[in-house]
């Protein structure tokens, strides 16, 4: 009997070391691979690596939705309260959600309350670009992982909100700073850099996210040599990437701008992470003669090597602020991998997601002034007419000014578009609006805005600038959309139940149905909404949650637009809901 005793509580004791090793190794490289199809979590940003930003889940429909009420509000509080444009995360009954001025909090997801919060101490003289904001975190094991606006990133342990390490990403002096979501893919934590108008050097970063330390380094200009380091941290040449001016001037490479600042995506299928690179520095392109690889691309890498697989500009020679940063969602077709991507040049792609070639490419916007079109082979038809001019053609102080459309905030900017694999259709926040442009004389210097152009943004419509589009790959034509008077900022969300949401600036959260545009059901979050939805079950019930916040890029540059919106208040809250029963 004692030994039976014994034996017993050996047994239990393992099972208890057990049960104790399981909940230390936290989120796994499988459970983050298999995030879009989980409904219990949401573990990366997109609702999946993919970023395709569709839940299975089909509890919320356009039957039910008519009882979704909120069940908690939590405000981020102090005065902080601008730029709200987080994804939060689930996992495990908590949220992880980042707010302006790099601060995270752990929530308890039923109830609202605050569990921890890690507010990151910014130095003076920091630099960003398009306001405040943080866009979310990554978990991986124990840790959430998330950036900083003076380039750090920072790993917290998920439960207490302690620091477990930090490493800087580069000297916020001379412009750099972070604000994107990390990815984590193939157990690496991948981050890229913002501050593309401050003539930084775009690149992406693997490293170890449980400790921090780096595993490679890609630029994304050419010219720039990557580097890879070895388990002690030595760094050797990886190769270069492209070719020494190939299709940049003289040394305009060493400032050639081509941030990473939106992040990236990664497909398991074809094992390649996906990230967009930003602007040309600076935006006078008649001083950078050439297409200027790799700015204004879609560049695919190996996740293991940092080697970069494939690439494809949208905007070679970009003189209009075109970024190229908007995500590639990828999906199945016609029985391919593919690729999509709104781009800031109002053109919508689709690419084979194995190689990079080339597929179709339309417009998602009413107006393109800069392009004719896209040539067969996937380049731009570029208008001469519609490029502002070179100032050294007249006095060395203007050059000519045109009217472009898109404007510079592009036909969609950061907030990412959705998919849905029943509808085949994708969901797209648009924008309708231009800009006079002009370039001026510009010289680099270090920490200081390397633009070299003016500009003005308008609107092209008076009764409305941002419309949710929904839009089929194969055709290009839009299925239905729904215009809004103020321009969309926010990203989208698709679920099996037949919907899909969305936040306008004027605070509502929306709902339609997914085959036919039909508004089914909105909610007054109080203030702008600039984030992305999301959704997930626990204990049977499904759960919708979005960050409201008002802020971004739209208030700060948007010219006689943010004249037409300053009536809008900043705000900084969580609100979620679920069906009242």
């Amino acid at each position: 009997m004692k030994r039976k005793w014994l034996a017993t509580l050996v047994v239990m004791a393992c099972a208890q070391l057990g049960v104790q090793h399981a909940q230390a190794a936290g989120v796994t490289d499988a459970m983050i691979e298999n995030d879009a199809a989980s409904t219990g979590d949401v573990l990366s940003y997109g609702l999946g690596t993919q970023g395709q930003r569709h839940s299975t889940l089909t509890s919320i429909n356009p039957d039910t939705i008519k009882n979704l009420v909120p069940v908690w509000s939590m405000s981020f509080g102090g005065e902080k309260q601008r730029g709200q444009q987080s994804q939060p995360l689930v996992h495990e009954g908590k949220m992880y959600v980042t707010a302006s001025y790099s601060r995270i909090f752990a929530v308890d997801t039923k109830t609202g309350k605050k569990l921890w919060k890690y507010e990151h101490r910014l130095p003076e003289g920091i630099m960003p670009c398009c306001d405040v904001i943080n866009r979310g975190a990554a978990i991986y094991d124990n840790l959430v992982i998330f950036g900083t606006l003076d380039a750090q990133l920072v790993a917290l342990d998920k439960d207490t909100g302690k620091v477990v390490w930090r490493d800087k990403i580069d000297d916020y002096k001379a412009g750099y700073s972070y604000t994107a979501a990390p990815l984590i893919a193939e157990g690496l934590l991948l981050t890229g850099v913002s501050g593309g108008e401050f003539g930084v050097v775009g690149r992406v970063e693997a490293r170890d996210p449980k400790t921090g330390k780096m595993v490679w380094i890609r630029p994304m200009i050419e010219g720039h040599v990557g580097q890879k380091f070895d388990k002690d941290g030595k760094a050797s040449d990886n190769g270069m990437t492209g070719k020494l001016n190939a299709t940049w001037p003289g040394e305009m490479w060493k400032t050639g701008g081509a941030a990473t600042w939106l992040g990236g995506t990664y497909d398991a299928k074809t094992k390649l992470a996906y990230f967009g690179t930003g602007n040309p520095g600076p935006w006078n392109s008649h001083l950078r003669k050439g297409d200027n690889l790799y700015s204004a691309s879609t560049v695919a890498l190996d996740v293991k090597s940092g080697q970069i697989k494939w690439h494809y500009q949208t905007t070679p020679n970009d003189g209009w602020d075109f970024d190229g940063v908007n995500e590639l969602v990828t999906f199945d077709m016609d029985g391919k991998r593919m690729g999509a991507k709104a781009d800031r040049n109002g053109f919508f792609y689709i690419l084979d997601a194995e190689n990079g070639k080339f597929e179709n490419a339309f417009p998602f916007v009413t107006k393109v002034t800069w392009a004719k079109g896209i040539d067969k082979s996937g380049k731009p038809i570029l208008d001469p007419d519609n490029r502002p001019g070179d100032p050294t053609a007249g006095d060395g102080k203007k050059g000519k000014q045109v009217f472009a459309a898109p404007s510079f905030l592009g036909g969609k900017n950061q907030m990412p578009m959705a998919y849905s694999p029943q509808t085949g259709l994708f969901y797209v926040p648009a924008n309708e609006w231009g800009m006079d442009i002009w370039n001026e004389p510009i010289t680099y210097k270090k920490g200081a805005a390397y633009l070299g152009a003016g500009f003005t943004i308008k609107p092209l419509y008076d009764d409305y600038i941002g419309a949710l589009r929904a839009i089929d790959p194969k055709t290009g034509k839009v299925a239905w959309e729904v215009k809004n008077e103020a321009p969309l900022w926010g990203g989208v969300l698709t679920t099996a139940g037949n919907l899909v949401f969305w936040g306008t600036p004027e605070g509502y959260l929306k709902a339609a149905d997914a085959k036919t545009g039909k508004v089914v059901w909105q909610f007054q979050t109080g203030s702008g909404v600039v984030a992305a939805p999301i959704t997930w079950e626990e204990n049977g019930e499904q759960y919708l949650t979005v960050v409201s916040g008002w802020g971004g890029a739209v208030p700060l540059w948007g010219g006689d637009v943010a004249k037409k919106v300053n009536f809008l208040e900043q705000g900084g809250s969580v609100w979620t809901f679920k069906l009242h029963k």
